[in-house]
C-alpha cells in the first residue's frame, strides 16, 4: 500500500482517520488561506484542500497526500473560523434556531504521478434554538475559537444541534464515506487493509 500522508494539523482530522485502521504520517502545511472572493463553497473548500495537499506534496517522494478545508455557509456566508470571543458568539447568534450547510473539500494527490482527485461534500445541520446566556457560556470555554461556523460537533457543541441531514462526520471536517471512495481509486481500499494486516 502507499503510504499516506495528511496534510493538516487539526487533531479532529486525525482521529477521523484513524477510524479507517489505514496508517499515516501528519504533515503540517503552510498554506495561505486567502483565496478569490465570491467562489462558491464548495470550489472555495476544494481549492483550500488542494493548496494544503500541494503544499506537503514536494516533501515526500512516493505516497498519497490527503488535505482537506471545512467551511459553515447560512444563508450564503461563510463563517470561517471566528476571529475572536466576539465573533464566535455573532457566529453562533446566526445559526441559532437555523440551519445552515457544511463543506468540506477532499483533495488527494499521489507522488510521483502527480495525479490527484478533488471532490467535497455537503451536510445540513440544523441548530435548535438558543439564548443569549447559552452562546456567552458556550463561547466562554473556549472550545469555539478554533471551529469553523464557532462550534464543535464532536465536542460540547452538540447540545445544540437538533438534526444532521448528511454525513456527520463531514461537519466534524473529514467526510470518511467519500475519502474511503476517493482512497479506492488510488488502490487503497480501507477494508482490504484491516482484513490483511
Amino acid at each position: 500500500m502507499l503510504p499516506i500522508y495528511l496534510a493538516s494539523s487539526s487533531p479532529r482530522r486525525s482521529m477521523l482517520l484513524e477510524q479507517l485502521g489505514l496508517p499515516f504520517t501528519v504533515v503540517v502545511p503552510e498554506v495561505e488561506e486567502e483565496v478569490q472572493e465570491g467562489l462558491p463553497p464548495h470550489q472555495l473548500v476544494e481549492t483550500l484542500a488542494l493548496r494544503k495537499a500541494g503544499a506537503v506534496a514536494p516533501s515526500i517522494s512516493k505516497g498519497l497526500v490527503v488535505a482537506a478545508d471545512t467551511v459553515v455557509v447560512w444563508q450564503g456566508k461563510v463563517l470561517g473560523k471566528p476571529a475572536d470571543a466576539r465573533e464566535a458568539a455573532e457566529m453562533l447568534s446566526l445559526l441559532a434556531g437555523n440551519e445552515h450547510e457544511v463543506f468540506t473539500g477532499v483533495a488527494v494527490m499521489e507522488k510521483p504521478s502527480g495525479r490527484r482527485v478533488v471532490t467535497h461534500e455537503r451536510t445540513r445541520v440544523r441548530f435548535r434554538p438558543l439564548t443569549t446566556e447559552e452562546i456567552a457560556r458556550y463561547v466562554a470555554t473556549g472550545e469555539p475559537l478554533d471551529k469553523a461556523g464557532a462550534y464543535a460537533a464532536q465536542g460540547l457543541g452538540a447540545i445544540f444541534i437538533a438534526g444532521i441531514r448528511g454525513c456527520y462526520f463531514n461537519v466534524v471536517g473529514l467526510p470518511l464515506a467519500r475519502l474511503a471512495q476517493v482512497l479506492k481509486e488510488f488502490g487503497v481500499d480501507p477494508l482490504e487493509y484491516v482484513q490483511n494486516n
